[in-house]
């Protein structure tokens, strides 16, 4: 097994170098440049370090692709919605959409947020942070890249370079375990409550409706069944139908669909700080975003520099909070 460079104490605080152990190859060169960023990143964004580099590794040729040195791409990310600057290139088909980066870190940190705000990976979260198998194969299953040996490629480079040991560097410098972020999973699942007593549903005449209560974030909410009206669920849950347009940012004449949540409060102008950011899936839009988190369409438009009725492009990131 060849030698992996090592990460001083000091990148255990994030603000450590890194210094090679000698040997003259190129890959280990570029884990030896690369390796206190992956560790930044891992604290972060709860990615392991490990699988960082060893991505970062095989997707830019170590820092030798023509993304990787006329871009600063060094995870052949597409465009998927960027706004700043773009490198074209050939790849599964001719001349395709590559983000361009002002530097290289700045693709380290794009990498992270495709990862952490994007449903598709969200169970990754829920692996030990050591387990770079499980998030190897995890990867390959969730459809990250189409070669049909892709993660035993990642385990084989991080087992050769011993690039592990990057995924626990508290321990291994005795400063107690590391606390990570919760996973986009465990942050916004809503839970069943009681709710409280001026929302509890009365008797609309022969017909009693009844619904289970969910929070999110604070904000109470339902699931609409698609017989009511905003009309019938204001008279339901004693609030006027003004309240109920106004807290789920509608239009009067909208139709209530079934499965549709429905606020009885006003949502939130931003959300969590551990869930800043979301990544667009196929089929989302940006008023389906806000009731999912329970953030005012109005803030995400205004967080994201986008004019009312801007839809954003799948595989884009959207802004939950106001940049600081």
């Amino acid at each position: 097994m060849k030698s992996s460079a090592k990460c001083l104490a000091a990148v255990v605080l994030m603000f450590g170098m890194c210094f090679d152990s000698g040997a003259d190859d190129l890959r280990e060169k570029y884990f030896q440049r690369w390796c206190t960023v992956a560790v930044e990143q891992m604290a972060a964004s709860g990615v392991p370090a490990s699988i960082t580099l060893a991505q970062a590794s095989l997707e830019s040729g170590n820092g030798t692709s023509r993304l990787a040195v006329e871009a600063n791409n060094h995870f052949g990310i597409k465009c998927h919605g960027w706004k700043g600057a773009i490198f074209h290139h050939d790849d599964d088909r001719k001349n395709e959409c590559f983000r361009n980066y002002s530097d290289a870190g700045q693709s380290f940190s794009d990498h992270s947020d495709f990862l952490r705000y994007n449903d598709r990976y969200s169970f990754l979260f829920d692996l030990e942070p050591t387990d770079y198998k499980g998030w190897a194969h995890g990867l390959k299953k969730a459809g990250y890249a189409t070669d049909p040996a892709y993660a035993e490629k990642l385990i084989r480079i991080i087992e050769e370079y011993g690039l592990h040991k990057y995924d626990l560097p508290a321990q291994a410098a005795g400063e107690g375990p590391v606390v990570l972020p919760l996973p986009p999973s465990a942050l916004e699942q809503s839970r069943e409550i009681d709710p409280p007593l001026h929302f509890r549903p009365r008797s609309l005449g022969t017909v009693d409706m009844y619904y289970t209560f969910y929070e999110k974030h604070g904000i109470i909410y339902i699931i609409a069944t698609g017989t009511e009206t905003y009309a019938s669920l204001a008279r339901q849950f004693n609030l006027f139908k003004g309240e109920l347009l106004r807290f789920n940012e509608e239009k009067k004449d909208h139709t209530i669909a079934a499965g549709e949540v429905v606020y009885l409060q006003a949502k939130r102008n931003q959300s969590t700080k551990d869930l800043a950011k979301h990544v667009v899936e196929e089929g989302e839009s940006m008023r389906s975003i806000s009731q999912r988190f329970a953030v005012k369409l109005s803030r995400l438009y205004k967080y994201n520099n986008l004019k009312p009725g801007c839809e954003p492009q799948v595989g884009s990131i959207i802004n939950l909070r106001k940049d600081k």
